[in-house]
């Protein structure tokens, strides 16, 4: 917009004496309101006024929302589906030829899709006319529902009532009235009252589960009760080379020092750290045909969300016989989840730097609506098995699954911070069914 000489001087004259007043204006915008001035015409009187060192000036940044073209056209003439649905005749349809003449070719094509899916229209596949549905105002209506009783008469009515005895106690017995007293019949069904101590951790109690179910398949539990493990153990025995990111302190807990003896040496395979992994045991377990599982604590340096930890427990199981395949292995971890009864599963392929081939194992999460990665698996290589001295044709399939996602699947948990960890409600104990003893 223009502005005459005459209104540039004028809104100069004003802006000069109410500095010469007020000293300073703490806004622009808020002086031209109240001075009932135009903030563009006072935006460039500041400008002018600035090439002559007239006035000082530091930049102000106010954020705040306003609606939009379209917006404003809704709200004046009312959203694409309301005018198309006004366009519809009460009684009679129309057909897409008028509609898009009454409303416009592109607004028609935003507004149908939304009437159909809002169920304010039907169109009449016979004739190609669009109706009108009758309109439901289901925003803005609450049904209630107000209970209320039939009553008549009982086998025991009578016109005054004595309450029946809800137990027996010692003046009963000592005066004998306990033979002609009429007793409140006992509800058994109903739940007593929760045990003060003695619950459960839901972690516990699945983890309890998973070890019956192992055991039953045939396996035998690994000694896993110690957590730090050094690097040999924990990476070199699974030929992960020392350069492998997974060896950074990015991602594995290194420990500088143990009993208070200072720092370990320059050698990668003597540094100690808080196992990533139970598969250091079954390295060292590996020296005859056997079916080994595990179920304890490991470690890992990442980000905490809701699906992962920095401390969390990993189910470990491998079997060692001879001519294993990796159908053997989809076979015996489908069994397993079909036992706690998770059906939904998948299998992808991965990368493992101790099996070949190697694959990671999801399960569908029905609260999160999508597929959670809840373990590893694979075939151990050739050259991995060399060291421990088993036959040539013996064949190791190994997995390791966590403990807390499929305990979350199972309880239908959406963050796993809500299991295991420092923000656990430990009331849910006394209340949830989970914990329910």
């Amino acid at each position: 917009m223009s502005y005459s000489d005459q209104e540039k001087q004028a809104a100069e004259a004003q802006l000069l004496q109410f500095l010469q007043a007020s000293t300073t204006v703490d806004d622009t915008f808020t002086y031209a309101s109240k001075q009932n001035v135009n903030h563009e015409l006072v935006v460039g009187v500041v400008k002018s006024l600035l090439v002559d060192a007239f006035v000082t000036a530091a930049d102000l940044s106010t954020s705040f929302w306003v609606l939009s073209e379209e917006a404003e056209s809704f709200l004046a003439h009312g959203s694409p589906e309301v005018q198309l649905f006004h366009a519809i005749p009460a009684t009679d349809g129309a057909d897409k030829a008028t509609l898009e003449g009454a409303v416009g070719a592109a607004l028609f094509k935003v507004a149908q899709g939304a009437c159909m899916k809002n169920k304010w229209i039907r169109m009449d596949k016979a004739t190609g006319l669009i109706y009108r549905n009758p309109p439901r105002h289901h925003l803005h209506v609450v049904r209630r529902v107000r209970k209320s009783f039939r009553i008549g008469k009982g086998p025991n009515f009578a016109v005054q009532r004595k309450r029946q005895a809800a137990g027996l106690n010692k003046d009963m017995l000592d005066s004998e009235e306990w033979k002609t007293e009429k007793f409140k019949p006992y509800n058994f069904n109903t739940m007593g009252l929760a045990v003060g101590g003695g619950h459960l951790h839901p972690l516990m109690k699945v983890r309890a589960e998973f070890r019956r179910v192992l055991m039953d398949m045939g396996f035998d539990e690994m000694p896993t009760n110690r957590w730090v493990e050094s690097s040999f153990w924990n990476f070199d025995a699974l030929f992960q080379p020392q350069s492998h990111p997974a060896r950074d302190a990015h991602d594995t807990f290194f420990l500088t020092s143990t009993h208070g003896r200072g720092a370990f040496t320059r050698d990668e395979s003597f540094k100690n750290l808080l196992r990533t992994h139970t598969t250091a045991v079954s390295a060292r377990m590996l020296y005859k045909l056997a079916n080994y599982f595990s179920i304890d604590r490991v470690f890992r340096n990442e980000s905490m969300d809701a699906t992962h930890l920095a401390e969390f427990h990993q189910v470990e199981g491998v079997i060692a016989d001879y001519d294993l395949s990796l159908g053997d292995l989809i076979g015996v971890i489908s069994g397993f989840f079909t036992k706690i009864g998770i059906t939904q599963m998948r299998f992808k392929p991965a990368y493992n730097p101790y099996t070949e081939p190697s694959m990671e194992i999801f399960a569908y999460h029905p609260d999160l609506k999508k597929w959670t990665e809840i373990g590893n698996s694979g075939v151990f290589r050739p050259e991995m098995l060399r060291p421990m001295g088993l036959p040539e044709n013996v064949r190791v399939i190994a997995w390791g699954l966590s403990l807390e996602r499929p305990t979350m699947i199972k309880y239908r948990l959406s963050n796993i911070r809500d299991l295991f960890g420092h923000k656990v409600d430990l009331e849910q104990t006394k209340s949830a069914k989970l914990y329910r003893m």
